[in-house]
């Protein structure tokens, strides 16, 4: 099971740079708005893009997507852990949270 990250603790790792943050959605709902500084990495590209998106595989990830009803975001974690990435956390609540929480965010 994937390790969780809270709201205020991602917010501080966002604001200090020592996080790589994912969007599971993707598409249109990454490109309609995102967490500030997240890329897009659906589960289906997961093998393909993350060698080059996160070649650190000891590098602090944090993975997200709608809220907790949505598994996206858990999905890519565990696939992530699979391939040997050794710090990856989910924001379980996703962006309806960080949104209601009138936190900022990124449109494509």
């Amino acid at each position: 099971m994937t390790a969780l990250i809270t709201r205020d603790e991602l917010k501080a790792a966002i604001d200090a740079g020592t996080v790589t943050v994912l969007d599971a959605l993707g598409g249109e709902y990454y490109a309609k708005q995102h967490l500030p500084g997240a890329l897009a990495l659906v589960l289906a590209d997961v093998d393909v893009q993350a060698p080059a998106l996160l070649p650190d595989r000891n590098a602090a990830i944090v993975t997200y997507c709608s809220n907790p009803a949505c598994a996206n975001s858990g999905q890519v974690a565990d696939r992530l852990t699979a391939l040997g990435y050794t710090d990856v956390r989910k924001y379980r609540e996703g962006i309806q949270d960080w949104v209601e929480a009138a936190l900022p965010t990124e449109s494509a």
